[in-house]
């Protein structure tokens, strides 16, 4: 059992859940009972929950949170915003100056079209792309994520065992005219991933791509050999930047690495914490957004009730404020790199065979000796140990959900050294 107090209130309140919600769960995070929780609240870099154990969040909302929960900053600008009205559906300055400050800030990005969530951005995104193409089939990779959409749920989680460029569906419910119209391909795998464009280039409307594709970073040449061989057939190029959006630079993964996409597909962090997300991208392939700039059989309408909400945009206007300040991405990848090589370090001189893989900003272990490329190359990884690694931090009041570590621009030096000990703790756990 954990060293874990749960209060018979908690326990009230997780027996409740288990009554109303499928499995007991939000559909997100799912834990052994013996450590499920409910948070109370957030402040800064750490949550408490209902029985009042502290943890240090490296879930972070699943990475919006980048700046902290309840920043003064943040909550200042929607508490102002909030007390005008909530949403209005039409036009307000808050979400025309955050457009104003994506477009200054992400190289693609010529317009703007928002949506309330990230899979809503990279399914529009899609659509666009499809639109502009006149062509009904994808390409993306094994075990990317691109939301909860059907497209995105091909191939999420496959066997690993399907030859590509064949689909393999991660979901019931999906119809098997999706599956007909997709084409997967190996992340990290250039060569590969060039054939079966070339091969397929007149019935394709895009290939979308997660830059880093969870944690997997991509390889030299990987992310310009895909830009050249989308250009060099006029194949729109979407880059899934709803996770490294304003996080590993200000303009993306797309300024960290120097490759431009067509589109893009915006969220998390941009919202600072509330529902927005966003398409962006070269006017070109937008215009499909604007009944005057198309004939009507080319355009794309879209509608959302909280689309651009001021609330949101607000918020995302001080989020982005504040990511702006002058070192905090120099700061911000020093920290994440002190957790990350600690750790590689950690589980290297224990001798455990471990690949801590990802980026310094977001990360996760590998408990393999094979090296960590792609999608396939993850199946050989013994997921036990991921499990007695993360409730040992959790015993150490550190959270980290499983699958991934989010670092923040608001983790202190305190909270580098508690997290440090708290993975020598892991660590040992596994080698006893």
């Amino acid at each position: 059992m954990p060293d874990i107090q749960r209060t018979p209130e908690e326990r009230q309140i997780l027996g409740r859940a288990a009554t109303v919600l499928p499995g007991g769960t939000l559909g997100n995070v799912r834990l052994a009972d013996d450590y499920a929780f409910v948070v109370k609240e957030g402040r800064g870099s750490r949550i408490w929950d209902i029985s009042g154990n502290e943890y240090v969040d490296y879930l972070l909302g699943s990475g919006p949170m980048v700046v902290g929960h309840a920043h003064p900053k943040v909550i200042a600008a929607a508490e102002e915003a909030m007390r005008k009205g909530t949403t209005f559906f039409t036009q307000n300055p808050y979400a025309i100056e955050l457009a104003e400050r994506i477009v200054e800030a992400v190289p693609c990005a010529e317009q703007v079209r928002y949506t309330s969530t990230g899979t809503e951005a990279t399914s529009y995104a899609l659509r666009v792309a499809r639109a502009f193409r006149r062509r009904d089939k994808i390409l993306k990779f094994e075990g990317g994520f691109h939301g909860m959409h059907d497209y995105s749920l091909m191939s999420l989680s496959p066997s690993g065992t399907v030859p590509f460029p064949a689909p393999e569906p991660s979901s019931a419910g999906i119809p098997k005219a999706v599956q007909d119209t997709v084409l997967v391909a190996p992340y990290n795998d250039i060569e590969s991933t060039e054939a079966i464009i070339e091969q397929n280039h007149n019935d394709l409307a895009a290939v979308i791509v997660e830059p880093v594709q969870r944690i997997l970073a991509p390889l030299p040449g990987f992310l310009e050999g895909l830009r050249e061989v989308t250009a060099r057939y006029d194949i729109p190029l979407i880059f899934d930047e709803v996770v490294t959006g304003f996080r590993m630079a200000y303009g993306g993964a797309q300024q960290y690495y120097g490759v431009t996409p067509d589109l893009a597909a915006i969220g998390k962090i941009v919202g600072g914490g509330f529902p927005l997300a966003a398409v962006v991208g070269r006017k070109e392939l937008m215009d499909v957004y604007d009944a005057n700039a198309v004939d009507p059989g080319d355009f794309l309408p879209q509608i959302g009730t909280l689309n651009g909400n001021p609330v949101a945009a607000a918020a995302g206007l001080a989020t982005l404020e504040i990511m702006r300040a002058p070192g905090l991405y120099e700061a911000y990848w020093e920290t994440g790199g002190r957790l990350r090589n600690g750790l590689q370090q950690m589980l290297d001189e224990a001798e455990i065979p471990a690949t801590v893989s990802g980026i310094d900003l977001m990360f996760d272990v590998y408990f393999t000796e094979t090296p960590i490329t792609g999608y396939r190359s993850t199946l050989s990884a013994d997921k036990s140990k991921n499990k007695i690694f993360d409730e040992t931090l959790m015993e150490h009041g550190v959270f980290k959900p499983p699958g991934k570590v989010y670092v923040g621009v608001c983790h202190d030096e305190a909270d580098v050294q508690k997290t440090l000990a708290a993975f020598q703790a892991g660590v040992n756990a596994l080698r006893d």
